[in-house]
C-alpha cells in the first residue's frame, strides 16, 4: 500500500490500482506504463515538480504523450517563472521517487496543476506512488483530493 492509494481508499472515492513489471531499461515511465497497460498515451498522466525563484515547489500533472509548458503553469499558479525542480528536492517534497511520483498521498501538500485535456475522459491514470504502480481514478476526484485545479498547461 502507497500513500496514495491511502488517500484514495480513505476519501471513499472509486478508483482501480493497476500493477506491471517495470523494466528499469525503459526510457520513459509514463510512456512505459501506458503501453504496458494498453493505453492511449493522453490518459496516462505524469506528474512533474516545478519550481519558482524561491523554490516553492508546484505540481504539474500533464499527459505522457505530451510536455509541461512551464509559462502556462507559471500563469495558472501566479508565479513569475519557473524551472524544472531539482529531482532530489521533488523526492524530499512529496516522499516518492521520481518516476514513481504520485499527485496523491505527498508529504507536504503542494498547489497542483492538471492539464485540462484530463476533461476528455472519464477516468485518467497517474502514479500510484511507486515504479509500475498506477491508480486510475476520474480527474474530478483527483481535483478533490489534491486540492488542485485544471488549467491548459500540457504541450504537444
Amino acid at each position: 500500500m502507497t500513500p496514495a492509494i491511502n488517500a484514495a481508499k480513505k476519501a471513499k472515492i472509486a478508483f482501480q490500482v493497476h500493477q506491471y513489471r517495470h523494466d528499469a531499461n525503459a526510457a520513459s515511465y509514463g510512456e512505459e506504463a501506458a503501453h504496458v497497460l494498453g493505453q492511449d498515451p493522453a490518459r496516462v498522466f505524469k506528474t512533474l515538480l516545478a519550481a519558482d525563484e524561491a523554490g516553492q515547489l508546484f505540481v504539474a500533472v500533464v499527459p505522457v504523450a505530451g510536455k509541461l509548458d512551464l509559462k502556462a503553469l507559471a500563469k495558472a499558479v501566479k508565479a513569475k517563472r519557473l524551472t524544472m525542480a531539482d529531482p532530489t528536492a521533488a523526492e524530499k517534497a512529496t516522499g516518492y521517487v521520481v518516476g514513481g511520483i504520485s499527485p496523491l498521498g505527498q508529504k507536504k501538500r503542494l498547489s497542483l496543476v492538471l492539464d485540462s485535456s484530463a476533461e476528455r475522459f472519464d477516468t485518467i491514470y497517474v502514479s500510484a506512488g511507486r515504479r509500475g504502480l498506477e491508480i486510475e481514478l476520474t480527474p474530478a476526484d483527483l481535483l478533490r483530493l489534491s486540492r488542485g485545479q485544471l488549467a491548459a498547461i500540457g504541450r504537444d
